[in-house]
Order: C-alpha cells, then structure tokens, then sequence
C-alpha cells in the first residue's frame, strides 16, 4: 500500500510540473533568435592579396586551416563561398604571393585548406583568413594559435548579405 501511494504521489507531482512548464511556455519548440554576423578583426587585411588563386593546397602542406560559413540570421550553411588563407610558415612570409591560397566551403558551409605550418609572426603564431565577394559583406579574420606547435588552426565566418 505504501509503495502505491508513493507511486501515485510521483506521478501527480511529474504531471504538474509538466502543465506549470508547459503554461511557461518551456514546451514550445525553440526558435533561432538570430544569428549575429561575424566583425572583421583588427589586423586580419594586413597582407591581403586581391584575387589569390584557388588551390588544392598551399606549399607542401602540414598544418590544417578549417573552418565554416554560415549566414547571418538563419545560421544556414553557405555552399561554395570563396575564403582565402594566408600566414607567415615555414616556406615563407605573409606578404609573400606564394603564402596565399583560396578555397571553395563545400555544401555543408565548410572548408579546408592544407598549408605550410604557421611560425609566429610579431610573437604570435596565427593565420589570417577574409571572404570577400559581391554576395555578403567582406569579412576579415586574424585566428591566433595557441601553442605554435599546432598543427591547424579553425575559424568560423557568419556573413550578412549586402
């Protein structure tokens, strides 16, 4: 009898608990409140090269730059977006038309570039990355590693439409 009681006391409680959630609105489906666009960083344009080529990979490779982009608002994933990369490496300088390369995001709003491992530059092992088409608003980034024995390196772009 005591086990049936506890039984019962358990599930008025739990029921309640859901009608007093669901009167506070906890049991409607969650909306996207809006995605915030990405800010250009400081120092990302330094070096920029205009117009870098797309390439399968830049130099003889060994450290990773990956990252995704998506849209402002939505969130959605943004297919076929050209980002460029660039860094100071092993085989060269950030300045260096050689140390550039542009890669398409696939249709996941993701990309991936293989390059020479970055080596600090000003103190600093980091990468610079920049979307910058008619569609959205130039972006420019400036990813620190950190530790420079790392190997890749991620950055993550959110575009507004212009």
């Amino acid at each position: 009898m005591k086990a049936d009681h506890y039984h019962r006391r358990r599930v008025l409680t739990a029921g309640s608990a859901t009608l007093l959630a669901g009167a506070a609105g906890l049991l409607t489906p969650a909306r996207a409140a809006g995605v915030a666009p990405t800010p250009s960083m400081r120092g990302g344009a330094n070096n920029y090269l205009p117009g870098a080529p797309i390439v399968e990979r830049i130099g003889g490779g060994g450290f990773w730059m990956t990252g995704t982009v998506r849209r402002a608002g939505d969130g959605a994933p943004l297919p076929g977006q050209r980002i460029q990369v660039w860094a100071h490496t092993t085989e060269g300088h950030e300045r260096d038309p050689h140390s550039h390369g542009a890669t398409l995001t696939d249709a996941n709003g993701v990309f991936r570039l293989e390059m020479p491992q970055i080596v600090p530059a000003f103190g600093q092992p980091h990468g610079h990355l920049a979307y910058d088409s008619d569609e959205f608003e130039t972006v420019f980034l400036r990813p620190v590693m950190s530790r420079a024995a790392d190997t890749s390196l991620e950055a993550h772009f959110v575009l507004q439409p212009v």
